[in-house]
């Protein structure tokens, strides 16, 4: 089982125009598609960021695999570290992660290799990818609404949809019906930090009248102050499962967490092993969003949850924007954890574009653990093709997500608020 090839291709993937703390999101976002291809002709699939930095990492990475064992996983890491240094030297971690890194870019490289590795070795001896983690421990796994403050269209043009905008708590309880009747989704997380908190409170509460007993969420990404955090923790007490990330460093979410018995969570505080014995002796946060892309892959994701499980913390599952590669990844190791008690983040449902040859269908809000080889899932080439046409037609505005650029499309004076907002 040795690695005969190993592909990338970058992509553009139609995006919404949805609204954070930064911006907006950008008419198209990239991804990185990686296949592993073995000598036997067994294709595994993997799937990252597709932002210039991670790609200029991916592909030392992917040269030096060629005539490596499939199943020489336990050494991407150092791997990765010896050969892509150079590439990630500068670049960030991207997104809204916390403190960015070049160390956090080559975890999401590596993450995307161990997918597409665990994959081609499933498909090989014929098992799933959740039995090579050591096995299911549930059939199905529940993932949460994912809502938005939006805009009908995107500014100066791009992918238009039917959803229209959703700027006040009755735009936000609409969006969430139809993601009810369209998915049967029954938790729902809002994406704050984008207008007043007082607004973005009325929203939630507006959710917790029309889905009386649902489990709700609220994001703002560090956008509020210490004393901000605290008094929307009081007003939503009894109404939120968790608030995620109200303020942007792990001294004041500890800070936060002492006052109020809102259970904190977070995916900006901690986001990689250093950074989890000060977030945990200071009691910071309650609940850990685990997402392979940030760890460093799937069994990363499985130590993850086992530390979080040793000290009394929760753990959920982050997400960002994503195909269903990824997708079919988060679902086999989040099927693996034990201590899985809320469900996870996807964006999924709000893509219009995907390379594998089937949709993912949610049920009830859930997906099906399949027990395929691998993954599950199969590549439409003619699909990544054209979505990496578009990627090549691009002149390099668009192949870094860059959220800020594209709310200056709307508002040339945009820049991305410093921290705390409000």
């Amino acid at each position: 089982m040795t690695i005969a090839e190993v592909r990338l291709t970058p992509v553009l993937v139609a995006d919404a125009p949805l609204l954070n703390v930064q911006g907006v999101h950008q008419p198209y976002t990239p991804r990185l598609v990686v296949e592993v291809v073995t000598e036997d002709g067994v294709s595994g699939l993997g799937e990252t960021y597709g932002d210039r930095g991670y790609l200029a990492a991916a592909r030392p990475l992917a040269r030096t695999l060629r005539g490596r064992p499939v199943t020489e996983v336990n050494g991407l890491a150092g791997l990765a570290e010896r050969v892509c240094g150079g590439a990630a030297d500068g670049a960030g971690g991207g997104g809204l992660r916390g403190v960015r890194t070049a160390g956090k870019l080559r975890l999401s490289v590596v993450s995307a290799f161990e997918v597409a590795l665990l994959d081609a070795l499933g498909r090989t001896v014929g098992l799933p990818v959740h039995a090579l983690l050591g096995g299911k421990v549930r059939d199905t796994v529940d993932y949460s609404a994912y809502l938005f403050h939006r805009w009908a269209g995107h500014p100066g043009g791009g992918p238009v949809d039917d959803w229209g905008a959703a700027l006040d708590p009755a735009g936000i309880v609409a969006q969430a019906r139809r993601f009810v009747r369209d998915h049967g989704f029954t938790s729902f997380k809002l994406k704050g930090g984008v207008l007043p908190p007082d607004r973005e409170v009325a929203a939630v509460r507006a959710l917790a009248e029309a889905f009386p007993g649902s489990p709700l969420r609220l994001d703002p990404n560090g956008a509020w102050s210490v004393e901000t955090s605290l008094r929307v923790a009081r007003e939503l007490a009894g109404v939120l499962e968790y608030l995620e990330d109200p303020t942007d460093t792990t001294e004041r979410m500890a800070r936060v967490a002492a006052a109020t018995e809102v259970p904190l969570a977070t995916n900006m505080c901690v986001t990689t092993f250093a950074e989890i014995p000060e977030a945990f002796a200071r009691r910071a946060v309650a609940i850990v969003l685990c997402d392979h892309h940030y760890w460093g892959g799937l069994r990363n994701t499985q130590h993850l949850a086992a530390i979080c499980r040793t000290h009394g913390v929760g753990v959920s599952m982050h997400s960002n924007t994503h195909l269903g590669i990824s997708l079919a990844a988060t679902t086999h190791v989040a099927a693996t954890l034990p201590g899985l008690d809320h469900s996870c983040d996807t964006h999924y449902p709000w893509l219009t574009e995907d390379v594998v040859t089937e949709r993912h269908v949610f049920t009830g809000g859930a997906l099906t653990v399949g027990d395929a080889p691998g993954l599950g899932v199969d590549l439409d080439r003619a699909a990544l093709a054209a979505l990496h046409r578009r990627w090549l037609a691009d002149d390099g505005t668009l192949r870094d997500r860059d959220d800020a650029a594209a709310m200056r499309a709307a508002d040339p004076g945009w820049a991305v608020p410093d921290l705390p907002r409000w």
